[in-house]
């Protein structure tokens, strides 16, 4: 990422605005314009403002709680939540590391995706001493396909449960890099072997509501309170624009949430009492009007299309093997040789940054990961910079 500061891009005298990025990873679609509006209220009112300068509750405000279970229910139809099993953050990075420190002791084993969301890994390296990250492949180079054998995932996971006794596995769907889709039997294959063996499954829903497959898989609404050892994870970040507005949120068993507000207590102490209040009452609303199906249903869309515009254009002017996005933000992009060469020989030529895909995961070595989010209403953009590539490269 460090490739795209301006300070580098400068020193490569290249023009910073003429640059194309497919690096960022995040959404530039609007926040709902209600969700601005109870800001406006927050703002306007000095005895509110006043109130919600005081702490929330370590676990967050009970309205907000309330609301976040409410929508899960009316969108995915989890059953069996209440406020109990929920509680917020200051973020879902916090709350990833947060979960760590709670669940995990020194010389544990975590078990990750090869390849996997690149922050996991320097996060559990600021966890407990000596902790041991186990990788679970999920993705064939060779292939280029994501779990093109499900049945060899499981059995690989069943075998790592047997030999090393791992406490907490931990991956994302829609997938962070791939944007592929965990198949609903596999998900279950795990979380049930998982519990039998004493491990915690964490799932990071930070694109479900960038889901392209309808009906959405099944695994969307697998409850805590089913699966006591399943914990779910979720960021403000990306389905409503919220990534400087800070704020997340776990779903877990009651003694969980007990253990990991422990920690927060000492640490984050409470999420941010505005962010908290503001989203509560736009939630109530947009559920009340179903505004709120509607605004999900129009950000997915853009981010779809998007998606599969970027896949054209890697068809039309690259010609390489790439994924087909089922959600999230991004694909992934065999390159044919080491990705980390092919960035740094593209960008001083192109002005067109990638992220090399060994950040990821040893299985992406080959490739890039590309990201579409901050580019969705860009289109044309996103066409310029492929079509960059492909002249430097000689394939347009």
């Amino acid at each position: 990422m460090k490739l795209a500061d301006r300070r580098n891009i400068v020193a490569m005298g290249l023009d910073p605005d003429d640059v194309i990025s497919f690096a960022g990873g995040w959404v530039a679609h609007e926040a709902p314009a209600a969700l601005r509006e109870e800001y406006a209220k927050v703002a306007a009112d000095p005895a509110l403002f006043h109130e919600l300068g005081a702490y929330s509750p370590t676990r967050g405000l009970p309205r907000l709680r309330q609301a976040l279970v409410g929508v899960d229910r009316l969108v995915y139809g989890t059953e069996g939540l209440g406020e109990e099993h929920v509680l917020v953050g200051g973020s879902s990075t916090q709350l990833t590391h947060t979960l760590f420190t709670a669940l995990l002791d020194p010389g544990d084993r975590v078990v990750l995706f090869d390849p996997s969301y690149a922050n996991y890994g320097p996060q559990l390296d600021l966890g407990p001493a000596g902790l041991e990250i186990l990788w679970l492949p999920v993705f064939d180079p060779d292939a280029w396909a994501y779990m093109p054998d499900p049945t060899a995932v499981v059995r690989a996971f069943e075998q790592i449960l047997e030999e090393h006794a791992p406490r907490l596995l931990l991956f994302s769907s829609p997938d962070n890099p791939t944007s592929r889709l965990i198949p609903d039997d596999v998900f279950f294959d795990l979380v049930r072997l998982a519990a039998d063996a004493g491990c915690f499954v964490v799932v990071d829903f930070a694109y479900r509501a960038q889901c392209f497959v309808d009906p959405v898989p099944d695994h969307f609404s697998a409850s805590p309170v089913r699966y006591p050892n399943l914990i779910r994870l979720h960021s403000n970040s990306k389905w409503c624009r919220g990534l400087g507005r800070r704020l997340g949120w776990i779903e877990a068993a009651p003694e969980v949430v007990e253990a990991v507000e422990v920690v927060q207590q000492s640490t984050a102490l409470c999420p941010d009492t505005v962010h908290q209040h503001a989203l509560a009452a736009y939630l109530e609303s947009a559920m009340e009007d179903e505004s709120l199906a509607r605004y999900q249903r129009e950000t997915r869309d853009a981010y779809l299309h998007a998606g599969r515009h970027t896949v054209a254009c890697i068809d039309r002017h690259l010609g390489m093997r790439r994924l087909e996005p089922q959600g999230g933000l991004y694909t992934v992009m065999d390159v044919g040789r080491d990705g980390d060469d092919f960035v740094r020989e593209v960008l001083p030529k192109t002005g067109v940054i990638f992220v090399p895909g060994s950040g990821f995961g040893r299985s992406l070595a080959g490739g890039v990961r590309i990201s579409y989010g901050p580019l969705v209403h860009e289109p044309d953009r996103i066409e310029e910079g492929f079509r960059r590539v492909g002249e430097a490269l000689g394939r347009s």
